[in-house]
């Protein structure tokens, strides 16, 4: 298993605690594989096959990255710890919905090695 843990800007702190976000939190990639994102009390599971391209993205306005979020252009899901960088996670059938009324197309994740997490799923 390999674990991606989530780059946590300590300015957002107080809402992260609310969000029940933890330092142990991110993404994992299983020795079954499986793509695992836990972000508080919300998380997400595919098969890695189910991934069908990988994008680094960032920076980003925090507004727009920090939190858990949807996309204001799309169905997306955000895991967001930070506004600096991250990796959008396209998928090829859309993951259970997590919040909103839609399944999810893609997610972001605010991983602090988006460049490393890419290269893993792309394995």
């Amino acid at each position: 298993m390999q674990h991606f843990p989530y780059r946590i800007d300590r300015r957002w702190s107080p809402l992260f605690a609310v969000l029940g976000v933890k330092d142990s939190h991110g993404v994992e990639l299983t020795d079954d594989g499986m793509f695992r994102a836990k972000y508080g009390r919300w998380s997400v599971e595919t098969p890695i096959d189910n991934i069908d391209h990988t994008l680094v993205t960032g920076p980003h306005r925090w507004y727009t990255a920090v939190g858990l979020r949807l996309s204001f252009s799309d169905d997306g899901l955000t895991f967001g710890t930070n506004h600096e960088s991250g990796l959008c996670v396209a998928f090829v059938e859309p993951i259970r919905r997590v919040i909103g009324l839609k399944d999810h197309s893609a997610l972001w994740v605010s991983v602090a090695d988006p460049g490393a997490l890419a290269a893993a799923i792309d394995r």
